[in-house]
């Protein structure tokens, strides 16, 4: 009893921690909805946060972290329409938890658990099915961007592997694909890596050399001091100088590369 009362607790504490994200979405003033996306027999629930602009935009897939798509992934989703771009962030959860539930059905122990054991094909497949709607939406334009943090990191470099109109993919803290795969690349790759991440970074020098040997472009930059997790770990309010000022530093570089892709 005792241990899961522990489990409990340390569960409902990591939740409440994204608090302040919840509260700085519902205070969002752009227009954000949820739609069910629908392939091959699955109904896939999606965030779209639209950019409060003149002019039709980009559209960029955002894959969540291993969590799932908890309230600072919704958060950072309306981040980057607060950018300018129509983001797109399917729950990958959705169907998998009680009763068909998504992401918020989970604890996150077992959210966790869940995104681990997802098929390859079946996140493919939803990633594509929700990007296609995202570009016939009437306010899209024709650019498809693809970003991930963590786990959804090293599916954003998957996902360049199979989708050949992406105008560039953002991979924050997440591991490579194999070099074979890596052929089938056609978008130009950008990391963002903590300095404090080794498990992560250990990937990046032969990530590195694989992409250069195959004339691939791929541009990865490590924040020194920062930890994993650093976009949202760097946002919250009790954050870590090094975490805060790579999350502030990231921003910089991504809507700079992201204009300069669109």
């Amino acid at each position: 009893m005792k241990r899961i009362l522990a489990i409990l607790a340390v569960t409902a504490m990591s939740l409440s921690a994204q608090e302040w994200a919840k509260q700085r979405l519902e205070q969002s003033p752009r227009h954000r909805e949820w739609v069910t996306v629908k392939h091959d027999g699955r109904s896939v629930e999606t965030l779209i946060v639209y950019p409060e602009v003149k002019t039709k935009a980009p559209v960029i897939l955002v894959i969540h972290e291993i969590f799932g798509l908890t309230d600072w992934a919704q958060e950072v989703a309306d981040e980057f329409a607060a950018a300018g771009y129509i983001a797109v962030a399917p729950d990958l959860l959705s169907g998998m938890g009680t009763d068909g539930g998504r992401t918020s059905s989970f604890d996150q122990n077992g959210a966790v658990e869940a995104v681990s054991h997802l098929p390859p094909d079946q996140i493919t497949a939803d990633l594509n099915a929700a990007a296609d709607y995202g570009l016939k939406l009437p306010a899209a334009g024709g650019k498809l961007f693809v970003t991930g943090f963590c786990w959804g990191g090293g599916q954003s470099f998957r996902y360049a592997t199979n989708r050949q109109n992406l105008a560039s993919a953002f991979v924050f803290y997440g591991p490579p694909p194999d070099k074979e795969a890596m052929a089938r690349i056609s978008a130009p790759v950008y990391g963002f890596y903590g300095g404090n991440d080794s498990r992560i970074d250990a990937t990046v020098p032969e990530a590195k050399e694989s992409m250069k040997d195959l004339g691939k472009m791929y541009d990865p930059v490590v924040y020194d001091g920062a930890g994993h997790g650093f976009m949202r770990a760097g946002e919250a309010p009790d954050a870590k100088e090094a975490d805060k000022k790579a999350r502030d530093e990231s921003w910089v570089r991504l809507k700079k590369l992201l204009k300069q892709h669109s």
